[in-house]
């Protein structure tokens, strides 16, 4: 089943150029940027009963979307409701292209967006890998554990930065250092150069408690330096 992919484009020109599509015919549009070809809106209209239909089941929840895209991907390429779903897709997709042309901020957001994602699969690899790239597991049982086990010390690794970002920033805030706080509200949670990864995991009855006041104050004092464009 098609689906409308919201990702930043290499090629922004020859994307239009294949994947845009208009509610007029081609000839009827000036400028550079011109569908391929025209909606075909009497297909849609004809199918919007089937498509409500599918849309108060999934808001119901008496399916789900993995059924529904399984069902659809049983039926024939010709079948009417899934060339109406892949023209109201076209419909989406489209304005997202005329978007992603017209608006610098969003092109800069979804880039961030994926900044994220791919920080964050480099933050798993690192866990994953801290033992000089050895995998340790032999059965399939102990490679979902392997995964689970570096997803979650990631994700204690996050909520540690965001932890120390937060107080950091609430300080900042107290003592009325505004670019100071301005500046840390763009630092990513994911980053490891602090932790030791190649350490030995202990986990106590006893817990002992880190004394975030402690550094809080201890960063207070490093100067924040913005990141050059």
């Amino acid at each position: 089943m098609q689906l409308c992919c919201f990702y930043p484009y290499l090629d922004i020109y020859d994307k239009v150029s294949t994947s845009l599509y208009g509610f007029k015919h081609p000839s009827q549009y000036d400028g550079v940027i011109k569908p391929i070809r025209k909606i075909n809106t009497k297909l849609i209209i004809d199918e919007w009963d089937n498509f409500q239909r599918i849309i108060v089941s999934l808001a119901l929840k008496t399916t789900t979307q993995s059924i529904i895209i399984g069902k659809l991907s049983t039926y024939a390429r010709k079948n009417k409701t899934k060339r109406a779903l892949w023209e109201y897709d076209n419909i989406i997709c489209s304005l997202y292209l005329l978007n992603y042309v017209d608006s610098p901020a969003l092109r800069r957001n979804v880039q961030q967006a994926l900044n994220r994602g791919e920080n964050y699969h480099q933050l798993r690899r690192a866990i994953s890998f801290a033992n000089f790239g050895k995998l340790r597991f032999k059965t399939e049982y102990e490679q979902q554990i392997w995964n689970e086990c570096s997803r979650l010390i990631a994700n204690c690794i996050i909520y540690y930065n965001s932890t120390i970002l937060s107080n950091l920033l609430s300080y900042k805030e107290k003592t009325g250092n505004i670019q100071d706080a301005e500046l840390l509200k763009q630092i990513s949670p994911i980053a490891w150069q602090h932790i030791n990864l190649h350490g030995r995991y202990e986990f106590r009855k006893q817990q002992e408690h880190i004394n975030m006041d402690a550094i809080v104050q201890e960063l207070a004092n490093v100067p924040i330096k913005q990141k050059p464009n």
